[in-house]
């Protein structure tokens, strides 16, 4: 699978942005020239410098290292709660498409429900009534997310577990336990897999937006969204406070994409097959 999912240059580039990231997040304590939390008011919007290869914001604190270590809290909250956010939707839509009957219809009801309800507004309403913070911030996305992966994860278990190898194992006494984790849980993994990656780049939007906003990091953590927040009063006399986290939250975004896209092709049989072909 591997060769199939580089085969195609944008995947190539999306693979690229995201692990380039990745390592920038895991090794930002020893890459960062400078402690992101160090204030020295007189160096205040310092520019480009070899001190300061980004310049410093309005607190003299080094960009560069901020940006750095806002990749740590930036990826590790969206991996946070993307596993938060994938556990709850792969439980209940295999728990809704497997049992069915009533348990299906509760499920579903409650899907439907929170799906009803403009997932922003509702994102906001309940990360403003835990309070702001990072743990409120995950915890209000994940209670909202997950209802998309139900769904997906429901339709996919209602066609798997009619396939005759299920039937078989059915016939033959194994449990509805094995049969799940042996034949179900596999057979769903490639497309939870897709949409997990195609999702990051969503939260990573999610989550600065909602830190922009004051509901998530609070200073003088330097997550990108609120560093955003941070540089919005100074748009006009000092713009690269915003263009920079700005342009690591989109270039963040559309790797994950690249990614997810690549992930989508590569998984695909037919897909599969139509690239071995040109590529043999």
């Amino acid at each position: 699978m591997s060769g199939r999912l580089l085969a195609r240059r944008s995947t190539r580039i999306g693979v690229l942005i995201v692990a380039s990231i990745g390592i920038v997040a895991l090794l930002a304590p020893w890459l960062a020239p400078y402690d992101p939390s160090h204030v020295d008011p007189a160096r205040g919007f310092a520019g480009v410098s070899a001190d300061h290869w980004l310049g410093t914001d309005n607190l003299g604190r080094d960009l560069l290292s901020r940006l750095m270590f806002g990749a740590r809290w930036s990826l590790g909250l969206v991996l946070v709660a993307t596993i938060l956010i994938t556990t709850a939707g792969v439980v209940v839509g295999v728990a809704a498409g497997y049992l069915g009957g009533l348990v299906d219809d509760v499920l579903m009801r409650l899907v439907d429900s929170i799906l009803s309800v403009p997932s922003l507004l509702l994102g906001l309403a309940i990360v403003g009534t835990l309070g702001p913070g990072l743990g409120s911030l995950v915890m209000g996305l994940a209670s909202i997310w997950w209802v998309s992966y139900a769904r997906v994860v429901r339709g996919l278990v209602l066609s798997l577990r009619e396939r005759p190898y299920v039937d078989a194992a059915r016939a033959l006494g194994a449990s509805n336990g094995r049969i799940v984790f042996r034949y179900i849980l596999p057979g769903i993994l490639p497309a939870v897999t897709v949409l997990a990656s195609l999702e990051m780049g969503e939260l990573v939007l999610a989550i600065s937006g909602l830190s922009f906003l004051g509901l998530g990091a609070q200073p003088p953590t330097p997550e990108w969204g609120a560093m955003l927040n941070d540089g919005r009063t100074f748009f006009f006399t000092a713009p690269q406070l915003l263009l920079y986290p700005g342009f690591v939250i989109c270039l963040t975004v559309m790797g994950f994409n690249l990614l997810g896209d690549g992930l989508r092709d590569a998984l695909d049989p037919k897909d599969a097959a139509r690239v071995d072909g040109v590529h043999s």
